[in-house]
């Protein structure tokens, strides 16, 4: 069967149009629309057939067909001229203005109207807007480009034993108004180790965007991390409680690329050692150290070990040179050695 792409149309109820209009006996078949295989004969853009194929004729004055195999043309609508016949698109018809992108034409009251929310259009001159695709949406009304299209969907229960919170729509620019809540639940006798490699908030928007990590949803519980700034130095940190109630907000301001956030949960009779390498300044005092606790598949191989020590001799030697600066596996060695071997 033809695909058929939904878009906002020109009439008083902006009802959804779809490109599979105009299509008859050709289009039902599953042709593409341009490219080397293409059947011979078919009626081209600005044409068409009682079947869509030739012989065809030139769509008439106040219609146009941007597609090919087309058995009738689309009628501009409102009264509108083309400027000549066989137009193969709706920016071949005489309008009254010319929408900018973020518009569609509304051939009703000949005015340009403002691309609704979920959709955006590109160019000049057009009768429609563009849905966004999947579960995407955009922030505002007039929206000019598919990567205005944004992913609301976060927060939700965590646990288990290694895992990450991120902003919605992360790696791109998260939604405005967006309010997401997670809440991290360890297994038994297990505690919190967060990695915030980098955050990107606005703080220009005093504070409007921002991200909370406490014991639970109450502003008097023990909060944990709390920030509404940009920071691309790695931090790494424990969990002051057990549980941790998670929130990100952001307001209808500026936006930003936010966050991806790695959480590991360890054996609590590893509390005092996790503790210990963390809150060492020599852990982010190197830019190599800096850049591990950015690279994700370090730092997976880094809470695999967390999570479940005994994964650590799966690494030989040679492996775990290769993947980290000697600097690195000297302060993690020395501090396990400490703690393993507290009277030797």
């Amino acid at each position: 069967m033809c695909e058929l792409t939904s878009a906002w149309g020109t009439g008083p109820h902006k009802r959804p149009l779809t490109t599979a209009e105009g299509w008859g006996m050709a289009s039902l078949r599953s042709l593409p629309h341009s490219g080397p295989f293409l059947p011979p004969g078919l009626c081209q853009p600005g044409e068409y057939s009682a079947d869509g194929f030739a012989p065809c004729q030139l769509c008439a004055l106040g219609t146009f067909q941007p597609d090919v195999g087309r058995t009738s043309c689309l009628p501009c609508g409102g009264g509108l001229p083309t400027k000549h016949l066989g137009a193969t698109s709706f920016q071949d018809c005489e309008t009254r203005v010319q929408c900018s992108p973020g518009h569609f034409y509304n051939t009703t009251t000949h005015r340009c109207i403002r691309c609704p929310l979920g959709t955006y259009q590109p160019e000049f001159g057009k009768n429609n807007c563009v849905s966004c695709p999947g579960n995407t949406t955009t922030d505002f009304d007039g929206s000019t480009n598919i990567t205005q299209c944004k992913n609301r969907k976060c927060g939700g229960e965590l646990g288990d034993f290694t895992g990450y919170i991120e902003s919605p729509n992360y790696p791109g620019n998260y939604p405005a108004n967006s309010e997401c809540t997670w809440t991290i639940n360890p297994p038994p006798k297990r505690r919190i180790l967060i990695v915030v490699p980098e955050i990107f908030l606005p703080i220009e928007d005093d504070c409007g965007d921002y991200l909370v990590m406490r014991k639970t949803s109450s502003a008097n519980s023990v909060t944990t991390y709390e920030t509404c700034q940009t920071y691309e130095r790695p931090i790494a940190f424990t969990s002051r409680s057990k549980k941790l109630w998670i929130q990100f907000k952001s307001n209808e301001g500026n936006s930003a690329r936010g966050f991806q956030v790695p959480y590991v949960t360890y054996d609590e009779d590893y509390q005092e050692l996790i503790e210990d390498i963390v809150r060492d300044g020599r852990l982010y005092a190197s830019e190599n150290h800096q850049e591990i606790l950015k690279d994700k598949k370090l730092i997976k191989a880094l809470f695999d070990v967390l999570a479940h020590p005994q994964n650590y001799f799966k690494y030989t030697a040679q492996e775990s040179r290769e993947m980290f600066p000697r600097s690195f596996i000297r302060l993690l060695r020395s501090k396990v050695s400490r703690f393993l071997r507290p009277y030797k």
